[in-house]
């Protein structure tokens, strides 16, 4: 009687790693990494001989040094004796500054303009196709410039708000400035409450701020479980529940509460000598270099706002328009919901696009990182690569961060699949 028996198994040989197919992807990768991390490796030797050779080992110890330059917009206290770390810090608060105010009114405008071009109104969607090629087609640098000349040629100087027949006014009940050299704004104060907490040699906190956040976090946290109750209760009886003026009140009523015991109030610019004094003041390279960027972005979101809205299927749009909604409605209810699946992805390209062109900041003269670490620092320290490296990584780091967020979003948003 046959019995079958199984093949006896081959012994590995060093030939199979070439010539046997379930290793040799394998073998190419491996051989592939290590010429890889040999010529990384080589070059930073190489770097780091170089660097020796004249006297310039690397180091970092320079960000501990005074900085000894100014820097003109500031959202922390600083002085040309802090060292080059805080003045690094003020550079990086900066940039996410302009990203974040960025990001959000190129969100906003390219909506609006997206929305607009999908409009039946001939005129409205040709004066946005206009819009958005002009400034999609011409280089962000160009657009900058143009806006920083506009706010200094255009808007009245400090000397023309006074008298007693002034040439200009204040905007906004008298507390705003708008002047060719910034706007002066409103301050928020404290009279009472928490002191300030240094933190290390980096920066300092209030802790009224940090309070004031918190309570307003909260409260934006607890309104949104009030709408995921009332979604609930809509989705299983179908009557949905009045929860604006709760929502509202768990947002304004602790936060008032809390800016109350503080001793919140505002501090009002004021004319003193040749310039205004007092409120916040944000200079005009800052306002240029916002709306520069924010207007170039808008052309691209609103082009990727209007691709979402057209992938969403004619028969969501001619059903809801059955069910008696209006435009304005069926927009707001069920196309951008469904077109934000498509947004969300290309968008997440513009706002990292947004944070990276801030870079271009040192052209009107607006101190973000690339002004401050590799700018000033860079020249009076000579430390190139240190400062280089470190500025990389910034932007590495910002550029992740916003990539996660989104992409986090993006999760929330996309549909599952059974």
């Amino acid at each position: 009687m046959a019995t079958l028996t199984d093949p006896p198994s081959e012994s590995f040989k060093l030939s199979m790693l070439i010539y046997d197919t379930r290793y040799r992807s394998i073998t190419f990768q491996v051989i592939a990494l290590i010429l890889f991390l040999t010529l990384i490796g080589w070059l930073i030797n190489n770097t780091v001989q170089n660097l020796q050779d004249l006297g310039k080992e690397p180091s970092f110890g320079f960000m501990n040094q005074p900085a000894g330059y100014d820097i003109n917009q500031t959202l922390i206290p600083y002085n040309s004796q802090d060292t080059h770390l805080r003045a690094a810090f003020v550079g990086i608060l900066n940039t996410l500054l302009v990203a974040v105010m960025g990001c959000i009114t190129a969100t906003v405008v390219g909506v609006f303009v997206g929305v607009l071009r999908l409009s039946g109104n001939w005129l409205v969607a040709r004066l946005m196709t206009v819009y958005v090629e002009i400034f999609r087609n011409v280089p962000v640098l160009m657009w900058i410039v143009l806006c920083m000349a506009i706010l200094i040629e255009s808007l009245p100087s400090p000397s023309d708000f006074r008298g007693d027949d002034p040439e200009a006014t204040m905007s906004f009940f008298d507390t705003v400035a708008i002047t060719n050299r910034g706007v002066y704004v409103p301050a928020v104060e404290f009279s009472r409450g928490l002191p300030s907490l240094p933190v290390g040699n980096a920066f300092d906190l209030s802790l009224n701020f940090v309070v004031a956040l918190l309570v307003l976090l909260g409260g934006i946290w607890a309104s949104g479980a009030i709408r995921r109750r009332a979604d609930a209760i809509q989705n299983s009886t179908g009557v949905r529940p009045r929860t604006w003026h709760l929502r509202a009140g768990v947002i304004l009523i602790p936060l008032i509460a809390v800016l109350t015991i503080l001793g919140f109030n505002l501090q009002y610019p004021e004319l003193k000598g040749f310039n205004f004094g007092g409120g916040l003041y944000m200079r005009n390279s800052l306002i240029a270099l916002w709306l520069a960027l924010s207007l170039y972005t808008a052309a691209f979101v609103a082009e990727i706002v209007r691709a979402g809205i057209m992938a969403v299927s004619h028969g969501q749009t001619e059903a809801a328009a059955a069910l008696g909604l209006r435009p304005r409605r069926v927009m707001s209810l069920v196309v951008l919901p469904q077109a934000l699946r498509i947004i969300i992805p290309p968008l997440i390209s513009q706002y990292l696009n947004l944070t990276k062109n801030s870079s271009l900041a040192i052209a009107v003269g607006y101190m973000d990182v690339t002004g401050t670490l590799m700018g000033i620092t860079l020249n009076q320290t000579g430390r190139e690569l240190e400062t280089v490296l470190l500025g990389m990584l910034v932007y590495l780091t910002i550029s992740l961060i916003i990539s996660a967020v989104m992409n986090l979003y993006n999760s929330r948003v996309a549909l599952v699949e059974r």
